[in-house]
């Protein structure tokens, strides 16, 4: 039974999600405002969590920029009607996904069964395979599935869910163009449907996290109008 934590300030969005979730097998736990959830990640990280972004004592922003220090769960967020600069920049900080307010829950919970199926495919579900054949390994970079690990020239990068998906997707074929439609269909389930600008935030998160280890990255290539390609250096 996978566990999510809530975070919103709307004790009535609590009691409903959560009510919702837990028809639906889920373990929730709920938290009214962003330090009373760090306080307990602190002590045991849920399986993925969602997240409001404006909340008292500790927003969203804060909290994920906590968070984002020693995991890499799966993270949702729920943002008003015309927040678009927080969807953008909760992207490019580490979030997985943004669901807007108002919001249908059957929606949200086909977005956190789709996160966690692909957390469990990052993860490594296929059994009978030898980690050596899971290793992907393209020029100076290293991905690991089974241990949901990155290195680029021999220096560990942190990934989200997400960004694994991306970087994963593009490394296999070095040189070939992925479209942004592919991408989405790497990241994100059939259902769950997603603009070009959420996968643009993520390749750029990606590139960021890629060039603190490495100023001079530049293996990932857009092309305008077209897609993304990894070029093996």
């Amino acid at each position: 039974m996978s566990k999510i934590a809530l975070v919103d300030d709307d004790r009535n969005i609590l009691t409903s999600v959560s009510m919702t979730l837990e028809a639906e097998g889920f373990e929730v736990e709920t938290y009214h405002d962003g330090q009373a959830a760090l306080d307990a990640f602190n002590k045991q990280m849920p399986d993925m969590a969602v997240f409001d972004i404006k909340m008292p004592r500790m927003d969203g922003m804060d909290l994920l920029q906590r968070v984002r220090q020693k995991s890499k769960m799966p993270v949702i967020f729920l943002t008003s009607k015309d927040d678009e600069i927080d969807e953008v920049l909760g992207l490019r900080m580490g979030a997985d996904d943004y669901v807007k307010k108002p919001f249908s829950q059957r929606l949200l919970v086909e977005r956190i069964r789709a996160l966690l199926r692909r957390q469990e495919a990052v993860a490594g579900d296929a059994t009978g395979e030898s980690e050596e054949a899971k290793l992907m390994v393209r020029g100076s970079l290293s991905m690991d599935p089974l241990r949901h690990s990155v290195t680029w020239k021999g220096m560990d990068v942190s990934l989200t869910v997400t960004e694994f998906l991306l970087l994963q997707a593009l490394a296999q074929r070095p040189g070939f163009v992925k479209s942004r439609d592919q991408l989405m269909d790497v990241a994100y389930d059939d259902q769950v449907y997603v603009d070009d600008r959420t996968i643009d935030s993520h390749i750029k998160r990606l590139r960021k996290k890629m060039r603190t280890v490495d100023p001079e990255f530049s293996a990932i290539e857009t092309l305008y109008g077209i897609g993304y390609r990894y070029n093996e250096e």
